[in-house]
């Protein structure tokens, strides 16, 4: 028999649950602004799927184990309690389940990608009727993914298809490009459904809880009160959002010569883009991507762009990592070493003691280009990728950035997990402030390098003179 719940769901909610009964949905996602009960929802639907299919098997997941027991499932109680069902369940904390009277079950599961845990086997071999993930903005795609292959635990029996109700607040991460900009383009699949709420949604907030929203910083503001998806409140991002978008404005260039560039950021083993951009000083004339290319057709468009503007092969730098050594090798170009020590700048006086305080180059590039972007000194011609590098640029991020310790940046597998891709736009980018390091001419790299060098070994001799005179 099933368990009468009354329940008043807002608009937004009710758009929800109309989904989450029906034959075509199998991912839905609930995201928005703060206080637009997300999590109300979920804990809800999980109550009314236990009593309408007695011995079902549901998952609710998130990132941390603490943080669902101290916020996810405070508000399940809560919304039991309200419904006045709470004498209908017994919790057991030590197993992390809940199991209701009629054998149906929740599983309370920590969804965070643990480098010792790839593959999530702490889920076990459990199967699911269905799942519902809180916070989503702290879980990989991944672990999305391996909760869905979960997904089959009677399914037949009471007629379903497997469901995953996911909430989040904005994120820009693999939620923001597999559900929001694909709902914003029209291209979302059918299988896949989107809703997003703001605090005016939901009519039982107090004005006072809205308020407190309007006195938040500004990108928290725009996140968590006007559910804005563009703006990124990470702390340890290395480029401002606006200083991105600025990229394409008053973008016209310097027609004068200048000295030109070309940075290469080599597929590795096939299995990522190789992008070819063509540099006048700061401004970028031109961009080109191949998916899939061999190491001589490469090399003869990079040989094509370098005779077309007047690239001399001095001032081309391409990912010397992989495959890409082939190509240095063959092109007689730069090669860039992602894992080289960082490079003293010469505007430093060079001492062997001290070390650019980077993890290695590839960390001190783009430090390097985070700041000329944040300062307005790099524009971008064409804005036929204006989106992917946006979405790059924004995963551009310092970690451990609250330690005081060497400067790392956050990983580049941690990057795809987060926007499904890897970054190879971004990294030619990056490769550009190579030339700021060394200099165009690296013959007068070098000898600059040997001249502060003399300068401080005179300076030390200098100063054992003078200490042995007295």
């Amino acid at each position: 028999m099933e368990q009468e719940i009354k329940f008043e769901p807002t608009s937004k909610q009710y758009e929800a649950l109309q989904y989450l009964q029906d034959d075509e949905t199998a991912e839905l996602l609930f995201g928005g602004s703060a206080g637009c009960s997300k999590s109300f929802l979920g804990c809800a639907w999980l109550l009314m799927n236990c009593f309408k299919y007695p011995g079902s098997r549901w998952l609710m997941g998130r990132a941390k184990l603490s943080d669902l027991k101290a916020s996810t499932l405070a508000t399940f109680f809560d919304v039991a309690a309200m419904w006045k069902v709470t004498q209908l369940y017994n919790y057991k904390p030590q197993d992390k389940l809940i199991v209701f009277n009629n054998g149906s079950q929740i599983y309370l599961r920590d969804l965070f990608l643990y480098p010792a845990d790839p593959d999530f086997t702490s889920l076990g071999s459990t199967e699911f009727t269905g799942a519902f993930m809180d916070e989503a903005g702290d879980i990989t795609e991944k672990a999305k993914n391996i909760v869905n292959s979960r997904l089959r635990y009677k399914l037949k029996e009471f007629n379903l298809i497997p469901k995953t109700l996911i909430t989040c607040n904005p994120s820009k991460n693999w939620l923001y490009t597999t559900y929001y900009k694909p709902f914003k383009d029209g291209t979302l699949p059918k299988r896949q459904k989107a809703i997003f709420a703001l605090p005016i949604d939901n009519p039982h907030l107090p004005d006072s809880y809205i308020e407190n929203l309007r006195n938040l910083d500004e990108l928290s503001r725009e996140r968590l009160l006007n559910g804005n998806w563009e703006y990124d409140d990470s702390p340890n991002k290395l480029i401002e959002y606006d200083a991105i978008c600025d990229l394409w404005k008053d973008n016209t260039g310097n027609q004068e010569k200048e000295a030109m560039f070309m940075t290469v950021d080599v597929a590795g083993d096939g299995k990522d883009k190789a992008v070819i951009m063509v540099w006048r000083d700061f401004f970028v004339e031109k961009i080109v991507s191949f998916d899939k290319i061999t190491t001589p057709m490469l090399e003869e468009e990079m040989a094509k762009y370098c005779a077309q503007y007047g690239i001399s092969r001095r001032n081309v730098v391409a990912d010397k990592d992989g495959v890409g050594l082939g190509v240095v090798q063959h092109f007689r170009c730069r090669g860039f070493i992602n894992n080289a020590r960082a490079i003293q700048p010469l505007e430093f006086s060079y001492d062997d003691e001290q070390k650019a305080n980077y993890a290695n180059l590839k960390t001190q590039c783009h430090f390097m280009l985070a700041e000329k972007i944040n300062n307005r000194e790099i524009k971008i011609k064409e804005d036929r990728y204006k989106s992917v590098l946006t979405e790059e640029l924004e995963q551009v991020k310092e970690k451990d950035w609250d330690k005081d310790m060497v400067k790392k940046l956050v990983p580049k597998n941690e990057i795809r997990e987060n926007i499904g891709r890897s970054p190879d736009y971004s990294d030619s980018m990056m490769m550009r402030m190579y030339f700021e390091l060394v200099g165009a001419d690296r013959s007068d790299f070098f000898a600059k390098l040997k001249k502060a060098r003399k300068e401080r070994r005179d300076s030390k001799i200098s100063n054992n003179n003078r200490q042995t005179s007295y």
